[in-house]
């Protein structure tokens, strides 16, 4: 084996999509979450094995990775004169650049510093990474103060009258949507989430930003949560596991109507207050099923949810609340192991007398008998609509 071999043996190979991909989500998500141009600058030089700078002189920013060493003043100056086009000799000590650009303007750069070991060959990659992700920040700190407050104004409108008692017709929600550039003709599926991050309202306009079509927004009014109006279906998988990476996300089944939007923002909005109590036993799927056809049924007619609670586990819920016990625990083992009381008495680590004892009370309070089949489909549906009434029931 010859040296040269030896050589392009050990060069190490390009970085995956997925490898770039995850770097910048995490360039982004530093941004969203306060971080700014300054994470930027930190994760790019571990990715590249370099030190790094990230000037923007419009937001009279420049950033450099912990440990770098450089003449910030030269780098400003070489990065204005860049921005501007006008012909700049590159400083000492700068090994590689990304320019920060929108629109064909260039706004800014990211460059790659000298320092004690050699970047890794593929850090222009990083670099160009770096400067989208930068980008973000520029788009969050220039837009114009009264237009962005503007535009805020009339997507708090949009929102808030969706959610009133009177929402909007089906044509007006269309039009206004439409000038929010979003064509809801079709119907959309509806997304509420309430999110671990100090720019909720950044992420919403990045949501937007990266999934056209989608009307995203931030509603201080609603609690600071998030919401958004995905009109393709397909789509809307994509949207939330993108909020779902900043916190919980309630996700409603798709309104063909513009008209009953406003439903659908209220099966979110449900939704995600179930998962918030975490009252949902495990492999249960809120998204499909009988729980669908419930918030589904909630979000129109909250009095038939109601109705049917009580005629079912209400009683339960009471007695539990009155003794100390646990009647709504046993019941909903005895149902998740299919009606054997052995399993649910070792699930629940008592005898299966005190299962059977327990079940007895259940039948005399509800009217309903765990033994039959038909009556443990009721009890079974009146559990699933406790856990979507119990965030509004009082306590």
């Amino acid at each position: 084996m010859s040296v040269d071999d030896g050589a392009a043996r050990a060069a190490p190979s390009p970085p995956t999509p997925e490898a770039l991909r995850s770097v910048h989500l995490a360039m982004v998500e530093a941004v969203l979450g306060g971080g700014g141009l300054g994470e930027v600058a930190e994760l790019a030089a571990e990715a590249t094995g370099a030190p790094v700078a990230v000037l923007v002189p419009r937001l009279d920013a420049a950033l450099t990775s912990p440990g770098a060493r450089a003449d910030v003043t030269a780098l400003r100056r070489y990065v204005n004169e860049r921005c501007r086009g006008r012909p700049v000799s590159v400083p000492e000590g700068v090994a590689a650049e990304a320019a920060i650009a929108t629109g064909g303007e260039v706004v800014g750069g990211v460059l790659l510093l000298a320092g004690p070991h050699p970047p890794r060959p593929d850090a222009a990659e990083f670099l160009q990474i770096a400067a989208l992700a930068a980008l973000t920040e520029v788009a969050i700190e220039s837009r114009p103060p009264g237009r962005a407050e503007a535009e805020r104004t009339v997507r708090d409108g949009f929102f808030e009258q969706l959610r009133s008692r009177r929402p909007p017709s089906a044509a007006e929600v269309v039009s206004r949507a439409a000038a929010l550039g979003c064509d809801l003709s079709g119907g959309a599926v509806a997304l509420c989430a309430e999110l671990a991050t100090e720019r909720p309202r950044h992420v919403a306009a990045r949501v937007a930003g990266e999934h056209p079509g989608v009307l995203a927004h931030w509603l201080e009014a609603a609690g600071g949560r998030v919401y958004a109006l995905v009109p393709a279906e397909a789509a809307a998988q994509a949207v939330a596991d993108d909020l779902r990476r900043h916190g919980q996300v309630g996700v409603s089944s798709f309104y063909g109507e513009a008209g009953e939007l406003g439903r659908a923002l209220s099966e979110a909005e449900l939704v995600l207050d179930v998962l918030r109590r975490g009252d949902v036993p495990v492999g249960e799927d809120l998204g499909s099923g009988a729980y669908r056809l419930l918030f589904r049924v909630f979000a129109s007619h909250p009095d038939e949810v109601r109705s049917f609670y009580d005629d079912t586990v209400a009683p339960l819920v009471r007695y539990d609340e009155a003794y100390n016990s646990e009647l709504v625990a046993t019941l909903e083992m005895f149902l998740e192991h299919n009606g054997a009381t052995g399993a649910a008495a070792s699930a629940l680590y008592v005898h299966r007398h005190t299962i059977a004892y327990r079940l007895e009370r259940v039948k005399e309070l509800s009217g309903l008998d765990p033994a039959l089949s038909e009556d443990r489909e009721r009890l079974g549906l009146g559990l699933k609509a406790y856990r979507i009434l119990s965030p509004r029931l009082p306590r």
